[in-house]
């Protein structure tokens, strides 16, 4: 069983003891510790309001009945958006003038956990004062529930996914008409979670011509290990094959991750879903771009290209949509498959990324595999050591901040070293002895060995005060 509290939510696998996963009691008691904190941030006069939704997993309706019953008894208004997804919560938000929001779903983790993803009242995920304070108040359990003239009341607002796809369609970054023209197939795989409702919705509000729906059934029986990583995504690519389809799309339970398969299924790259569309908003606006410091090289070049700006944050969607708010960048994201469309809203929005796409793929005139093959190949290596408890990583990694000096190096989010086009992220764990390793290179191969030499130093510098 595992229960993991953060400043952006509680994530953890259902059942057990309280404590070790994440239970109705635990359920009850972090809802119970987001609504003493949006009540503390309001007029006591002033009722406030909830806005929820979730994916399709099973353990989603639990949830749901706890969070619901939970809000309502501390006296809060809830806004029920039912399966929905995580940017169409985000925007319902403000839609609502709502105080905050609470999505319940676990991103891509597997079928076993659910999470409660908390919003401010700007639809954005929380800052890490907010989130410390939240926990704070769960700490200490001291919570004031409303009397029975003050509950709350719940609300079912059933056209959530369809405003969202309206406010999609309304942007002239959106050409549905070139779409159209396009004549497009696509095979959807949306592993059988919300996705299933929204993304083919969308596709037939763009115009696509064929849309085959894989794996659209909201059930929340994943088919396949929900992360949409290659390995994961043979049925996606045989079916793009065998359908003869111009490509396939495929979105993460709660639909705020995108990637794509190209016509003869090979894949697009996750981290190339930022680069394309970017390549794309530069055509139209004039702006810096943002994405955090693990992800691809390959948007820096195509930004230069556009006579803009690159801007590396901390890693974290709350770390990247701060850096875009403070440089006013047009677009921007996470090498994960991440889209931010600020002019929309400032969170990861996979159905903005997928109509973006879309234009852009049928503007160019190219074939899907043709336009991954515009952009430069950069291949990233992850990897990790595992140290000894007592070692003092901070130490280890100033020794190669310092061994590397020479070399242009930010140490915003651990350190960062570039390499001319080559570069390495070293990021420490917050909770156990491990330095992350996240190389890039031209080839695999060059990656693979960037990372290997940089994991001998770190060897070598820890090894001294491990004996």
């Amino acid at each position: 069983m595992t229960l993991i509290k953060s400043i952006s939510g509680i994530r953890g696998t259902i059942g057990g003891e309280p404590g070790l996963g994440l239970t109705p009691v635990d359920v009850v008691k972090f809802t119970s510790a987001y609504g003493a904190w949006i009540r503390s941030r309001n007029a006591k006069n002033q009722k406030p309001k909830v806005v929820i939704g979730r994916d399709a997993r099973l353990s989603g309706p639990m949830v749901h009945h706890l969070v619901t019953g939970t809000l309502m008894g501390l006296g809060i208004d809830v806004i029920d958006t039912g399966l929905s997804t995580t940017p169409t919560v985000e925007m319902a938000v403000p839609y609502h003038q709502a105080q905050g929001g609470i999505i319940l779903t676990a991103s891509h983790n597997p079928i076993q956990w659910n999470a409660l993803k908390l919003l401010n009242e700007q639809g954005e995920f929380l800052s890490a004062l907010d989130g410390e304070r939240i926990l704070q108040f769960a700490e200490s359990g001291r919570f004031e529930f409303a009397s029975v003239e003050q509950l709350g009341n719940s609300t079912f607002d059933p056209d959530a996914i369809d405003r969202h796809i309206q406010a999609i369609l309304k942007s002239d970054l959106v050409d549905v008409a070139t779409i159209k023209n396009a004549g497009l197939r696509v095979v959807v795989d949306s592993v059988n979670s919300s996705g299933g409702i929204a993304v083919p919705r969308l596709l037939k509000a763009l115009g696509v011509v064929d849309v085959f729906e894989l794996f659209c059934e909201p059930t929340g029986r994943f088919p396949h290990n929900p992360e949409p990583l290659p390995e994961h995504l043979k049925d996606l690519s045989d079916a793009v094959v065998s359908n003869n389809a111009h490509l396939g799309i495929v979105v993460d339970p709660d639909v705020d991750r995108l990637a794509f398969v190209c016509e003869d299924g090979t894949m697009f790259g996750e981290e190339y879903t930022l680069v394309s569309v970017a390549e794309h908003v530069l055509k139209y606006r004039k702006g810096d771009t943002v994405s955090n410091m693990s992800s691809t090289r390959a948007l820096r070049d195509v930004t230069e290209v556009a006579g803009f700006k690159h801007h590396a944050s901390a890693v974290g969607e709350v770390n990247v949509v701060s850096m875009m708010k403070s440089v006013s960048s047009v677009i921007g994201g996470e090498g994960n498959g991440g889209v931010i469309l600020p002019e929309l809203h400032y969170g990861r929005d996979a159905l903005a990324g997928i109509a973006l796409f879309l234009t852009h793929l049928s503007n160019s005139k190219l074939s899907c595999k043709q336009l991954r093959n515009s952009y430069p190949d950069y291949f990233i290596s992850k990897n990790k050591i595992e140290l000894t408890p007592d070692l003092d990583v901070d130490m280890v990694l100033q020794s190669i901040k310092e061994k590397y000096a020479s070399q242009p190096v930010n140490d915003l989010d651990g350190v960062k070293i570039e390499f001319g086009n080559e570069w390495v992220h070293l990021r420490k764990s917050n909770t156990e002895p491990i330095i992350r390793i996240y190389s890039e290179s031209k080839t695999e191969a060059t990656a693979n060995e960037l990372a290997k030499r940089i994991m001998d130093d770190i060897i070598a510098v820890a090894m001294p005060q491990s004996r």
